[in-house]
């Protein structure tokens, strides 16, 4: 029997025994994992996922795809070039069984990207912040001006922050992606080293686009204009 799975925005069609490279998982290896998103099992097809369907499967590895070079050349005032190879980060897997039903039951562990792991992060992170800041609230009158300081502070970062929106390809919500993850200046990411472009490349998922739209250099050239 065969199933077609969905995972990192790909469709896989398995069958038992079948050995996949998978966008990168957060799973160490010889964890099980389970994949929930089946669009088809044998001969019945989801509409758009089969309800209790699943696959399940061991990871073997974390491993990097082939390299691929990016040329990036920018016709402007602050214009740049560069030729820098990236290699995506993968999951290998063999799919040891393929459900029909009870999958929603099994127990095994949801096969989640790595990059939605962040953002589950980021979102608990702000759920507590949140809870934190309505304890404030709800303070005796004794103790507000003692919170207040604490919370003028965020106001007054995000007054002088700079406009992200001037890099090539940012819009609201990357911006709003790049502020949740404590950038806020062209500053901070003029500064970036390449494993720094790595690890915010791949925790935010942004796909290559710092390399490919040089938003280093752009920060540089606008940080210099500040000055």
């Amino acid at each position: 029997m065969f199933a077609v799975l969905k995972t990192g925005g790909k469709q896989y069609r398995v069958q038992a025994g079948d050995v996949l490279r998978v966008e990168k998982l957060a799973a160490d290896a010889g964890e099980k994992v389970q994949f929930n998103d089946i669009l088809m099992v044998g001969s019945t097809v989801g509409t758009p996922f089969v309800d209790g369907a699943a696959v399940q499967a061991e990871v073997i590895d974390q491993i990097k795809g082939d390299k691929v070079i990016h040329f990036v050349k920018r016709r402007r005032k602050h214009g740049s070039k560069r030729t820098k190879g990236h290699r995506q980060q993968l999951t290998l897997l063999r799919v040891t069984d393929i459900l029909e039903k009870g999958g929603d039951k099994s127990g095994v562990k949801i096969a989640l990207g790595a990059a939605a792991a962040v953002a589950a992060g980021v979102v608990a992170t702000a759920a507590v912040a949140a809870a934190t800041s309505k304890k404030k609230e709800d303070a005796p009158k004794a103790e507000a001006k003692k919170a207040e300081t604490p919370k003028a502070a965020p106001k007054a970062d995000a007054a002088g922050a700079d406009d992200l929106k001037q890099l090539s390809g940012v819009g609201p919500a990357l911006e709003k992606k790049l502020h949740a993850a404590g950038i806020t200046s062209f500053a901070q990411i003029a500064a970036w080293s390449e494993d720094d472009i790595a690890k915010f490349d791949e925790e935010l998922s942004f796909k290559g686009r710092i390399e490919r739209e040089g938003w280093v250099e752009q920060a540089k050239a606008l940080a210099a204009e500040k000055e």
